[in-house]
């Protein structure tokens, strides 16, 4: 055997060992890495900020992402704003709740128990349903428009503008829906009465809604050089600008930083169900450059690179790579093991510590346009790089660019960053996976300061839901945190066509929203009460056959297999009925009617046998014309495309259909490869 045939052989068991193609088609979870979540952008007064699992209420912070189960609450005169895309808002006024219920990759679903809330969508990505919960009903958006909605303790109050388009699904179940211009008010919890009208005038606090909107009308520069999919991109223009790199193409550079600042300083750890820790930066800024591209250094100052702008970015909760595992950090003056980080360099892979079994601690790259870096070393047709063993990243040997902290306060509080030397930076070592820290209580919120608990009337309201929510409490509980869900759990009523008529149930089979099977038209789901079982299809139901009609109506199915008589004929205005059909079996066979074959979808009960005397009392069948052999061949012949009704019935197996996955590049045991 050749030298260059065993290198060959070689090559190939490395390359089937293990790790996943970068090249070749990656899977749901990968190409998203999860759903984005909504974005706090925007505080105005009193705001309050409450995770289940938290000590208490506290003051919220923006930038903050939320995850499902979260609450936030307006006091007196205050105003919030939350991005949930680029040009589209949710907003909250004075003494209002507002609980994000359910975040999905396509599904947003809000909940309302009192005060007055806005969807203010300029633009809603394809796809996209936000939901919102109130204790009159649920009303559903999958279009751009302008919707309000107004909840007091008798009644809920839901208007659209600008083209909007609603569905509303009431307690009773009556879905409806509500078009532009037009308002509908549930009065009511129980019995809930709908009245749809035009909509009244917009009163100032829509005037200020119609305002912040007005100002994010002309898209900035940002926008040439981000994703259009990308929440944040009008702060990047007022705070910073743009400069081209031969490198690394258009960067941003953020303005009124200290000389000695850098990315992943000025900020907190916090614990997010679903994505883990995340990073909260106090800058009003600080959305974009934290959770979408990557950092670079050039001539001594900070820049964000976007990179190539690419179709569907993905979100992350920091793109940064950490150092200093329990066992594995190493002691500075501080006297104990310490966490760091560093932000990542241009094109350098994230290494998730969130996600599932085979996304965690496996390099990623998703959303990310621009050349793939791996130590130092960009990836191309011709290397091949493991990308299991990464210890070099570009913003290393960066001046104060790892950013460190002692890892007992890690994650509960303001980063107190430790300055490390370059001897120190040269020990540590990466993490590829968990970062072994447990959160606690205060990992949870982005805020040290006391915030106000709204009402507990407010919290203690139950809400009409079109979808069960999600539950964050046992993702918490396994991490040895305590939640508590203090709100009752809304009911989910499937909503069925009312006098309006009403397009939810429609849109959501088209949606495929969901994976539970639907309760039947109309149910309740309350807590501890399962619906009704839905009933069997009319062809299902004992003693009814398809065609609706049964076996005792029909001639040749009476009981025991005995000739019933016909039914009396209909009246001239009724539809005449089918006239009877001799029994035919095979190519005009007579077939007595206990050796017809019942059909598929009803299983014919066996008759009993009949007892010696009953068979000497009963009288005796006539015979009947059955024709010859040579009869039948002398009949006129069967078509070829007409078969006979059993054949019909047939079916043939499926062929197997091959299915080929497209090539382009590929990683095998622990080695990278792009074609």
């Amino acid at each position: 055997m050749s030298r260059k045939h065993m290198l060959t052989i070689v090559f190939a068991l490395v390359l089937a060992l293990g790790g996943a193609g970068v090249g070749s088609r990656p899977t749901r979870a990968q190409e998203r890495g999860g759903p984005t979540p909504p974005r706090l952008g925007f505080i105005d007064g009193d705001v309050s900020f409450w995770r289940p699992g938290a000590e208490d209420w506290a003051q919220a912070q923006t930038n903050t992402a939320l995850a499902a189960g979260d609450s936030l609450y307006a006091g007196e005169g205050a105003n919030f704003e939350l991005q949930v895309g680029p040009r589209a808002f949710v907003r909250a006024g004075a003494n209002t709740e507002l609980d994000l219920e359910s975040l999905e990759p396509a599904y947003t679903q809000f909940k309302v128990t009192g005060g007055e809330a806005a969807l203010d969508v300029k633009r809603l990505p394809r796809g996209q349903t936000l939901e919102i919960d109130t204790p009159g009903g649920a009303f559903t958006v999958d279009r751009p428009g302008y919707y309000r909605v107004n909840v007091d303790d008798h009644a809920t109050a839901f208007s659209a503008r600008r083209g909007g388009f609603a569905s509303v699904v009431p307690a009773s179940g009556e879905a409806l829906d509500v078009r532009d211009n037009q308002q509908v008010v549930l009065e009511g919890t129980e019995n809930v009465q709908a009245n749809v009208s035009a909509a009244a005038d917009l009163d100032p606090w829509d005037r200020w809604n119609y305002d912040r909107t007005a100002q994010l009308g002309e898209a900035p520069r940002s926008v040439q050089y981000v994703p259009p999919d990308v929440a944040g991109v009008d702060d990047l223009a007022r705070d910073g600008a743009w400069r081209d790199e031969p490198r690394y193409g258009h960067v941003w550079v953020p303005r009124d930083v200290p000389p000695d600042w850098a990315p992943y300083s000025t900020g907190r750890w916090v614990y997010d169900p679903y994505y883990e820790w995340t990073w909260v930066d106090e800058a009003p800024w600080g959305w974009c450059p934290y959770h979408y591209g990557r950092w670079v250094n050039v001539n001594g100052f900070w820049g964000w690179a976007p990179g190539p702008i690419v179709p569907a970015p993905v979100y992350a909760p920091a793109l940064v790579a950490f150092f200093g595992a329990p066992g594995v950090g190493v002691s500075v003056s501080v006297g104990a093991p310490f966490v760091s980080w560093v932000a990542l360099g241009f094109g350098e892979p994230v290494i998730p510590w969130w996600g599932g079994v085979g996304f965690v601690g496996a390099p990623y790259w998703g959303g990310w346009g621009g050349p793939r870096i791996v130590n130092n070393v960009t990836v191309s047709n011709t290397t091949i790089v493991n990308v299991h063993n990464i210890t070099k990243f570009q913003n290393l040997d960066v001046h104060n660019a790892v950013v460190g902290m002692n890892r007992e306060q890690f994650g509960r509080g303001r980063v107190q960053q430790v300055r490390l030397d370059p001897q120190h930076v040269q020990q540590l070592r990466p993490l590829h996976g968990d970062l072994g820290v447990k959160p606690v209580a205060r990992s949870l919120v982005a805020s040290e300061g006391r915030g106000h608990r709204p009402p507990e009337r407010l919290r203690a309201r139950q809400v009409v839901a079109a979808r069960a929510p999600q539950d964050p409490v046992e993702r918490l509980r396994a991490k040895g945190l305590n939640p508590a869900m203090d709100a009752p759990k809304p009911r989910v009523v499937n909503p069925h066509a009312g006098p309006r008529g009403g397009s939810e149930g429609r849109r959501q089979e088209q949606r495929g929203a969901g994976t539970e099977r639907p309760a039947p038209p109309g149910s309740i789901e309350r807590e501890g009460h399962g619906a009704a079982p839905p009933p069997p299809p009319r062809h299902e139901r004992p003693g009814v056959e398809r065609a609706g009609r049964p076996p005792s109506e029909r001639p040749g199915h009476g009981v025991e297999g005995r000739t019933t008589p016909p039914p009396h004929p209909a009246p001239e205005h009724q539809a005449r009925p089918r006239p009877e059909r001799p029994e035919h079996g095979v190519q005009g066979r007579a077939t007595p009617p206990s050796r017809r074959p019942a059909p598929e979808h009803q299983a014919r009960p066996r008759p009993e046998r009949p007892t010696p005397e009953a068979r000497r009392e009963r009288p005796a069948r006539p015979e009947r014309d059955i024709p010859s052999p040579q009869s039948r061949h002398r009949t006129a012949p069967v078509p070829e495309r007409a078969p006979s009704s059993n054949a019909r019935r047939e079916r043939h197996p499926r062929q197997e259909r091959q299915s080929f996955a497209p090539s382009g590049g590929f990683v095998k045991g622990g080695s990278y490869a792009n074609a």
